[in-house]
Order: structure tokens, then C-alpha cells, then sequence
């Protein structure tokens, strides 16, 4: 099965909390009316796009229908497909480079897959034919240590470790110095995602991107922050406080397969301005794949 197909698959519980609403509003009516747009309006909210970003959705699609002068209400579904790709294709999905090593930030929170979806990048590079170096600078919990050394072995990279408790800020050191010496396209480091302790981990943060930045100017050249897509609106409020203290610059949105909150994703585009980069759908390596709105929007509304 290629991989549109199992998009389509993995967004059938989003489909039918968005698309399959949307349908049946539609169906039947004979004309487009205030009740019609105030009930697509909480079709959205529902499918997690968000309330803010539902509203503009409302407006804009509101205005289209008076310019095309539409009476048809089954115009409106391939209308709003025109509309959420139009959200979701603004802002640049590929991968800044620099370097070399490219360098990569993965930041996010505990239990969103973040080291999972680091060696699913480290498959997707690899397979291109890139050199590829991982740097294990969650040192807060030694399970992640093992968990990236274990993804490190399943994908054949190599991972710069210290042990348990030391300094972040060393290993990530530590590890360009290694992708340098080793002339590595890309280095890819893991962080520590505790936010019972935030300040603390945002301070953490900002002392890697130091010396990152000190050793290799313009590093790290993307700053990739893991959501997971099942915490809804959730999602939106860690971005906001990690986009404060590191710079995101670009969206990893996990599990996309089990949630029917797939909606998200159009509202962290509009609320956020931060692209989305890769989308995960699945437990296969292969399942992380660089995302594309047009091809999103069409395996949604398929």
C-alpha cells in the first residue's frame, strides 16, 4: 500500500468528525443559510480545529460563497477543501539545511513519540543516502538513552551518549564534534521533555542552542517540536511555550492514525505560523513522512 492510501487510512476517525459532518449538512439542503454556516461552524470545533480557527474558516467561506454568488450548498464541501489546503499549504514544509552536519533540534513533551519519530528521521535521511549521527541529550531519564541507542541499532546510525544526569548542553557538544570529525550530512538530538520542571527545561534548552550555535554558526538549523495528535487543542498550547524559548521552526505531528482530532493540524498552522514539517501515521518506520498539504487535504476529503 503506498503511502497516500495509508493516509486516507490513517485519517478515516478524522474524516468522519470533519468530512463525513460536513456531507451531512449538506445533503438535503436547498439553500446555504446562517443555520448551514453555524452548524459546518461546530463541525469544525468538534474535528479540534479550534475555535478561533473556525470562526476565520466560517468568514472566509462566507465571503468565497458571495463572490462566486453560490446557491448550491454541495458546492461548499469542495469549497472548504480549497480552503483548509489554502490554510495548510502556506509556509515552507522542507527541511532547512546547513552545515554541514545539518543540525536538528527535536524538542516536545514526554509520551509524544518524541525518540520514535527521531529514528523514523534517521531511517528517512539514511535511505536518501545521508550520513546520519544521533546525539542523546535527554539525559534526564536513562530509558531514553536506551530508547535512541535501541532505534539507533534498528535504523544502523550511531548515537553520541554521556551517561544518566550529566549535562545536555555537553553531549550535544559532544556530538558535533563527532559529526564533524566523521563529516556527517546530518546530526539529529534528542532533548529532554519535562515540563513539571519547565523552566528549568526551557533554560536547558536555550543553553544547547548556545552552544550549538557557538560551535557551528546557524546552528541547530531546524528546531523540530514532536505533538501528538490525539491531545487535540492540547497540542497548540505546548507549541506556544516551546516556540517561546527555542524557535521552533517546524511541526512533527505524531499519531495521526488513532485520533479523530486530526483537525488540529489546520489550526496549528493558522494559530501558530510555524509549518508542518513531518506527520507520523503509523508504528512502521516508514510511517514518518515529510508532509504535504495538497496531498493531506485530498486523503482527508477523499
Amino acid at each position: 500500500m503506498g503511502f497516500f492510501n495509508r493516509l486516507k487510512e490513517s485519517l478515516s476517525k478524522t474524516r468522519q468528525g470533519l468530512v463525513e459532518k460536513i456531507e451531512n449538512l449538506i445533503t438535503g439542503r436547498q439553500v446555504i443559510d446562517e443555520s448551514l454556516y453555524e452548524e459546518l461552524e461546530e463541525a469544525l470545533i468538534g474535528a479540534d480545529v479550534g475555535v478561533e480557527t473556525s470562526l476565520e474558516l466560517m468568514e472566509t467561506l462566507r465571503r468565497r460563497v458571495k463572490e462566486q454568488k453560490l446557491r448550491d450548498p454541495a458546492r461548499l464541501k469542495p469549497l472548504l477543501q480549497e480552503l483548509i489546503t489554502d490554510e495548510l499549504g502556506t509556509g515552507d514544509s522542507s527541511l532547512n539545511r546547513g552545515g554541514p552536519p545539518t543540525v536538528i533540534l527535536v524538542v516536545g513533551v514526554n509520551g509524544v513519540g518524541k525518540t520514535t519519530t527521531i529514528g523514523k528521521l534517521a531511517y528517512y535521511y539514511k535511505t536518501r543516502g545521508e550520513r546520519v549521527l544521533l546525539g542523546a541529550a535527554d539525559t534526564f531519564r536513562a530509558a531514553a538513552i536506551d530508547q535512541l541507542e535501541i532505534w539507533g541499532r534498528r535504523v544502523g546510525v550511531d548515537v553520541i551518549k554521556h551517561r544518566e544526569g550529566s549535562d545536555p548542553a555537553a553531549v550535544a557538544y559532544d556530538a558535533l564534534q563527532a559529526a564533524r570529525a566523521r563529516k556527517m550530512d546530518m546530526l539529529i538530538i534528542d532533548t529532554a521533555g519535562r515540563l513539571h520542571t519547565k523552566s528549568n527545561l526551557m533554560e536547558e534548552l536555550k543553553k544547547i542552542r548556545r552552544v550549538l550555535g557557538r560551535e557551528l554558526p546557524g546552528a541547530p538549523h531546524e528546531v523540530l517540536l514532536v505533538l501528538d495528535a490525539t491531545t487535540g487543542q492540547n497540542a497548540i498550547s505546548q507549541a506556544r511555550l516551546f516556540s517561546e524559548a527555542t524557535g521552533v521552526t517546524g511541526i512533527v505531528l505524531t499519531k495521526l492514525d488513532g485520533t479523530a482530532r486530526g483537525g488540529v493540524i489546520i489550526g496549528i498552522r493558522r494559530m501558530l505560523n510555524i509549518p508542518v514539517k513531518f506527520i507520523g501515521i503509523g508504528e512502521g518506520v516508514e510511517d514518518l513522512q515529510p508532509f504535504n498539504p495538497q496531498e493531506f487535504a485530498a486523503a482527508l476529503f477523499d
